[in-house]
């Protein structure tokens, strides 16, 4: 055993020493090696890191959750057009929340919201905003996480309190030096305690529906407030028509109790809706779907991108496969002179093969340095998320030692199989 690895040890000693006799040679042929390595690890942690953030993002939502939301009727903004002053009323209402809760058995907890476009403004600084009427429990169910104050309380509810909590946008534009509790700000007409604000949340691809997912441009205020202060009919001249909408609820976030209940519970959202509302004024929007579209979509984007950098390895064990045919023919009185002196086939092979690896090899370790460095120069500089993960570190290297045996057995058999009379003739 002592006496194969000693074997090995010298074959490799050699192998590197007939390397550096040609130093550019042999850093030119490893270029192809270090970049396809390099492009496995960066891609893959690319691919990784946006995955992972949008899936974060889509959890954000609630996996448990079912979110319904108030959709405008074609038949609606068709009216709009035909006349100057219109009246608009379509939507969820407080009878589609109470019908939920009492005849959906998996149904934990519900969130009405109510919603108003306004300008929020303090002193110069002014930002459009959502307004969102809202319940204490929201932050519970539709996640959000204070960083200051509070959120909203139940004592804000039942007494009708102007007070907000603010979004992470609203409060970076409207407080560039940081927020003061305590201090207004104007929403409209009516001016709002500020109470606490939220930490900024991602943006979440709905997958083209109209559910408005940058929360931080929300500020929060009480729903009894909310009605309290616009009434049941909101005014919108956004267009440059005059149309008064009346929607009683805009968004209704329903929680399942278990995971495994949210698709036939949103199947059961969705006939208990369409039972009352034959305009089909609302749209479903069900998290955990989008959650397993994203993971599939990673899946499929790792087998595209790895498909694309193991070109480059392709590649680069093609130059290898190269240089050491032109090396076989340069060595050609060598090779005859070791076979005179008693080399076997096997050993000829070795001596070929070994060279062959240890440039992949060494080319690998260089692509991995090069490849984990790269992401974290992306997310420096271009503000990307990404996350090496050990497996495509592996992967690469493996993949380019492997190269180095495929791609180097060629040269070394047809080394092996020169006659060693001819050989010693080469000049």
């Amino acid at each position: 055993m002592i006496r194969h690895i000693s074997r090995i040890l010298v074959t490799v000693r050699v192998g590197i020493k007939d390397l550096g006799r040609h130093k550019l040679r042999s850093a030119l042929t490893m270029l192809g090696i270090i970049f396809g390595v390099s492009s496995v690890i960066a891609m893959l942690s690319i691919g990784e890191g946006a995955s992972r953030a949008a899936q974060e993002q889509i959890k954000a939502l609630g996996t448990n959750n079912i979110l319904a939301r108030s959709v405008k009727p074609a038949d609606e903004g068709n009216a709009n057009q035909s006349k100057q002053q219109h009246m608009a009323k379509y939507g969820l209402t407080y009878k589609d929340a109470e019908r939920i809760a009492t005849t959906i058995p998996n149904v934990k907890v519900i969130v009405p919201q109510r919603e108003k476009r306004e300008q929020a403004v303090r002193d110069r600084y002014r930002v459009e905003v959502r307004v969102v009427g809202t319940v204490p429990w929201h932050t519970d169910v539709a996640g959000g996480k204070i960083i200051r104050g509070r959120f909203l309380s139940w004592d804000d509810m039942r007494a009708k309190k102007t007070v907000c909590v603010l979004g992470a946008t609203v409060a970076e534009r409207l407080y560039p030096s940081g927020v003061t509790l305590g201090s207004f700000v104007r929403l409209g007409s009516q001016y709002y305690r500020v109470v606490g604000v939220l930490a900024p949340r991602g943006m979440v691809d709905t997958g083209g529906k109209s559910f408005d997912s940058d929360s931080n441009r929300d500020v929060y205020i009480p729903r009894t407030t909310l009605v309290e202060r616009y009434g049941k009919i909101t005014v919108d001249s956004m267009t440059g028509n005059f149309v008064l909408e009346s929607v009683e609820l805009h968004q209704i976030t329903v929680e399942v109790k278990e995971t495994i209940d949210v698709e036939p519970t949103s199947l059961a959202v969705r006939a208990v809706l369409d039972a009352f509302h034959p305009k089909k004024d609302f749209e479903l929007l069900v998290p955990l779907r989008l959650l397993e579209q994203a993971r599939e979509t990673r899946r499929i984007f790792n087998i595209v991108l790895s498909s694309i950098a193991a070109i480059s390895l392709l590649v680069g064990g093609i130059g290898i496969m190269n240089i050491m045919l032109a090396t076989v023919t340069e060595r050609t009185r060598e090779i005859g002179i070791r076979r005179a002196l008693g080399a076997k086939r096997r050993h000829i092979v070795a001596q070929f093969l070994a060279e062959t690896i240890v440039l992949s090899i060494l080319g690998g370790l260089f692509g991995v340095i090069l490849g984990v460095a790269t992401p974290a120069v992306v997310t420096r500089f271009a503000n990307l998320p990404t996350v090496v993960t050990p497996g495509s570190v592996i992967s690469a290297f493996g993949i380019s030692a492997l190269v180095g045996v495929i791609f180097g057995l060629y040269p070394a058999e047809r080394a092996s199989r020169m006659d060693p009379i001819e050989a010693l003739r080469h000049e």
